[in-house]
């Protein structure tokens, strides 16, 4: 049977995620997931790309807070709600500019600042917070929170165990699903059929596919120190280039939920409706 073997959430993008046995969907994604973001001073979205260290950073939710933690600190705690008397400021996440998001306060950005080891601010997705996806496959009234490109990525444990064989007859060490950073993980399918999926049920949701995820250098970093090598993108390079962008090499492929709303729990079943 195919089923969802795997649920992650991220709750601030690029920092370190964790995993679940369920989550509750709303027009965003799941909730919970990619709903806070780190800043630079002018309002640009901070990523693995460019500061390691944010791999180092464990971020957490529960019913009303935002727990982040790093080893040789106090833990900070960030309420999860909107705050009516928070300063919104504009930000960026590639082409989606202009995003009004309220700014976490100077306790939060002090702490991370010290932890990134970059000057930085904190901010949450509140109810002025407004971000179509711009995925062509997109519809004109779906939105997304701060991730990439789509409110959801799903990935194999096939299409996994494919690539880390092909990275050892390659002379290098397999890698483990965080690196990629996947909402969705499925299990008792073939590899990389998650490309061929136009729509899916898993439990209550009904997901549509935008098209692949072309992977980045956050990819061969290790999701718990921040260290960085090769792999996978030098094997996903032998193999998995985009036909169209020859520059892109792909795993995993973004979705939209249809489903406002519902729950998806680990176990569900994986119904391939086109």
């Amino acid at each position: 049977m195919t089923r969802l073997s795997g649920l992650n959430i991220h709750p601030v993008k690029s920092l370190r995620g964790f995993s679940v046995n369920s989550a509750e969907v709303d027009a965003m994604g799941a909730v919970g997931d990619r709903r806070f973001l780190v800043v630079d001073p002018a309002g640009g979205f901070l990523t693995q790309r460019t500061v390691t260290r944010m791999a180092k950073v464990g971020a957490f939710i529960d019913d009303t807070s935002l727990t982040l933690q790093i080893e040789g600190s106090p833990d900070m705690v960030v309420r999860r709600s909107p705050d009516p008397g928070a300063r919104l400021l504009s930000v960026s996440v590639w082409k989606s500019e202009r995003l009004m998001a309220e700014d976490c306060g100077d306790a939060a950005a002090e702490w991370l600042s010290l932890a990134l080891e970059v000057e930085c601010r904190l901010v949450r997705a509140g109810p002025a917070f407004n971000r179509p996806v711009l995925k062509p496959l997109a519809l004109p009234d779906e939105v997304t929170h701060f991730a990439d490109a789509g409110p959801f990525l799903v990935t194999s444990e096939a299409s996994l165990d494919e690539l880390n064989e092909r990275i050892r007859r390659n002379g290098g060490s397999p890698v483990t699903m965080d690196r990629f950073r996947t909402n969705l993980v499925i299990t008792g399918c073939p590899a990389f059929a998650e490309d061929t999926w136009t729509r899916i049920r898993i439990g209550e949701v009904v997901f549509r596919a935008l098209g692949p995820s072309a992977r980045c250098i956050v990819t061969t970093t290790d999701q718990m120190t921040g260290a960085r090598g090769v792999e996978p993108l030098r094997t996903l390079a032998t193999f998995r280039r985009d036909a169209l962008e020859h520059s892109h090499v792909n795993f995993g492929q973004n979705l939209v939920n249809e489903s406002k709303s519902g729950v998806i729990r680990v176990g569900d079943a994986v119904e391939v409706l086109d």
